[in-house]
């Protein structure tokens, strides 16, 4: 019997960067709200597309599904980001500190390009999954570092 995936690397992996995005944060805004807002309602699915894909050992679909709800967090968590620099402002902290996001670009291509590989090679498609979590891992040293900066 497989056990069921207790999905806790995705949660806190998005807390632990949730937690930067908004501390290099001047002001929020009722539209960071409503993007704050789109970003927790996907990860919200986490739960169940995780116990849905166990409890089906991993087959295509839910294999997918579980990609897809992946998808959109991260495509929740690029509106807010853009929220917010458009909020504050293209010279903003948070904008100097992502600059062109090639990590949050490269995450949104493994994970469309997982989703239609979970029909073919499901193990493939969740180490494109594994791969995206271990490249977030640590939190974003990029706001890291200019919130030092903006420190000193």
């Amino acid at each position: 019997m497989i056990p069921k995936p207790q999905n806790r690397a995705y949660p806190t992996i998005y807390w632990n960067n949730h937690y930067h995005l908004l501390h290099a944060t001047q002001r929020i805004s009722g539209g960071i709200l409503w993007a704050n807002l789109h970003l927790l309602f996907w990860l919200s699915l986490f739960p169940f597309v995780t116990g849905w894909m166990g409890e089906n050992h991993f087959a295509s679909l839910p294999t997918a599904l579980y990609g897809f709800v992946l998808l959109m967090a991260a495509i929740g968590y690029w509106v807010l980001q853009r929220t917010i620099v458009a909020s504050e402002g293209v010279d903003s902290l948070l904008a100097r500190a992502i600059g062109k996001d090639l990590k949050g670009n490269l995450s949104v291509v493994i994970y469309a390009t997982a989703i239609p590989v979970a029909f073919f090679n499901q193990w493939l498609s969740q180490a494109g999954y594994v791969l995206v979590a271990l490249m977030w891992l640590v939190p974003d040293r990029r706001i890291e570092k200019v919130l030092t900066a903006r420190e000193n």
